[in-house]
C-alpha cells in the first residue's frame, strides 16, 4: 500500500483514535465575531488555516504521545474553557441564512491520536521532511453549506518509533490571531504542567489508549485536506504606530504597504488577485475584501511608524512551550494551508497596550503547487 506521505521511504501513518474535547465548563457569556465577506466561497475562509507542529523527545519512561495525548483530554478542555472561541463554530446566523459569524457554543474541538513507524531523528532527516511532516496535522476543510457542524481547530498527537512523538495544531485562519494574542499554547502547556505535577506522574492518564483499544482494531480512515508546508512562502511585519489608535483603513494600508516588499524579499510574484483579512483590536469584527493586484497602489501613510520582520515564533513562541517540565520542542514548524491565491492579513498585536499591527503576507510557492 502506497504511504500517505507519498514518499516510498517513509512507512505509513496509521489513525489510531478520534475524540473531540469540550471546554470543562459550559461557556457563562457567549461570545460572537462577525465575518464581513462579499465571497466568503472565494475568499477561502472555509479552507485556510494555520498549522503549527511541535516535537518532543520522550524524557522518561512515563513520557510519550499516548500519555500526552490522554492528559490532553483534560487539559486541553480546561484551556479552550478560557478561549471558548476556539471550541466554537462558523454559521449563518439567523434561520441559516443570515451573516456569517463565529459563535462560543462550546461544541469542541478534535483530538486525533496517530503513530508511524519511523524513529523521531530518522524523520527529522528526510529529504522530503516539508512534504512528509503535512501529514503530522488534520484539517478537514468546513462545510461551506453547513459551516456549523465544522471544528475550528484541530490537534493531532503523532508517537514515533522511538517514543518521541509531535504535536500538530491545525487552527482556521479566522481565530489564527487568538493564538498570537492570548498566547494559547503557553497558557495550555502551563494547566497541563499543573495538571501532571498534581497527580502522581507513575499513573497513566484515564484516556490512555493503549488500554482503550479494542481487538487491535484501528478507527476508518479520516482523508485530510491539508497542503505540504512548501506551497506557501510567508513574511510577517510588527508594526508599531507612535501614540496613535490605528483603525481599519489604516491597518489596511499598512498591511498593503508590505506587499511589494514581501514580493522583493521572497522572489515571488503575489497572485493577481488576493485577499485581505483585517480584524481590529477594538472589534469583534473580521474584514475580508479581495484587491486585483493590477489595482493597487502603494498607500501612502500620514502616521509615523515603526517597522521590523518578524517570525512565527515571535507571535507563537511555541519553541519555549514545554507540556511536561523541561522538555521543550527540539523543532518547530509552521505554515498557512490552502493558499492557492495570495493572502494578506493584518492582526491586533498580542500587547494591548501596544499601538500597531500584526502584518503576514502569503504568498503562493508556484514551483511546489
Amino acid at each position: 500500500m502506497a504511504s500517505p506521505f507519498g514518499i516510498t521511504n517513509v512507512p505509513k501513518l496509521t489513525m489510531e483514535a478520534v475524540q473531540t474535547v469540550t471546554p470543562y465548563k459550559v461557556t457563562d457569556q457567549r461570545r460572537s465575531c462577525r465575518v464581513l465577506a462579499t465571497d466568503p466561497i472565494a475568499s477561502g475562509i472555509f479552507k485556510r488555516c494555520l498549522h503549527v507542529v511541535l516535537y518532543y523527545r520522550n524524557v522518561s519512561e512515563e513520557d510519550s504521545g499516548w500519555i500526552f495525548a490522554g492528559w490532553a483530554k483534560e487539559t486541553l478542555g480546561k484551556a479552550i474553557s478560557e478561549q471558548p472561541m476556539l471550541s466554537g463554530r462558523l454559521w449563518r446566523g439567523k434561520d441559516g441564512d443570515g451573516e456569517l459569524e463565529i459563535v462560543s457554543n462550546d461544541s469542541g474541538v478534535r483530538l486525533i491520536e496517530t503513530q508511524v513507524a519511523v524513529t523521531l531523528s530518522k524523520f527529522l532527516e528526510l529529504k522530503e521532511k516539508e512534504e512528509a511532516e503535512a501529514q503530522l496535522v488534520f484539517w478537514n476543510d468546513i462545510d461551506e453549506h453547513n459551516p456549523q457542524f465544522s471544528p475550528l481547530f484541530y490537534v493531532q498527537v503523532t508517537n514515533f518509533q522511538c517514543g518521541g512523538y509531535s504535536i500538530g495544531i491545525s487552527c482556521s485562519i479566522l481565530l489564527a490571531d487568538l493564538l498570537v494574542k492570548e498566547k494559547f499554547l503557553t497558557i495550555w502547556a502551563n494547566i497541563h504542567n499543573n495538571i501532571l505535577s498534581s497527580n502522581n506522574e507513575l499513573q497513566k492518564p484515564l484516556f490512555y489508549l493503549p488500554n482503550l483499544k479494542r481487538n487491535g482494531s484501528s478507527p476508518p480512515s479520516i482523508t485530510s485536506s491539508t497542503l505540504r508546508k512548501d506551497c506557501v512562502k510567508t513574511m510577517h511585519f510588527k508594526v508599531t504606530a507612535e501614540n496613535a489608535n490605528l483603525d481599519g483603513e489604516t491597518c489596511k494600508s499598512l498591511a498593503l504597504h508590505h506587499v511589494e516588499e514581501t514580493e522583493s524579499q521572497l522572489g515571488s510574484k503575489m497572485d493577481s488577485e488576493f485577499y485581505l483579512f483585517v480584524k481590529e483590536n477594538s472589534m469583534d469584527i473580521i474584514e475580508i475584501e479581495k484587491y486585483p493586484k493590477h489595482k493597487h497602489v502603494k498607500p501612502q501613510l500620514s502616521i509615523k511608524t515603526q517597522v521590523t520582520c518578524a517570525g512565527w515564533d515571535e507571535y507563537l513562541g511555541a519553541k519555549e512551550v514545554a507540556f511536561r517540565e523541561g522538555n521543550k520542542p527540539i523543532n518547530v514548524s509552521y505554515w498557512i494551508g490552502s493558499v492557492l491565491d495570495g493572502l494578506v492579513m493584518a492582526m491586533p498585536p498580542p500587547n494591548q497596550a501596544t499601538h500597531g499591527v500584526n502584518i503576514l503576507v502569503a504568498i503562493p510557492n508556484e514551483n511546489e503547487l
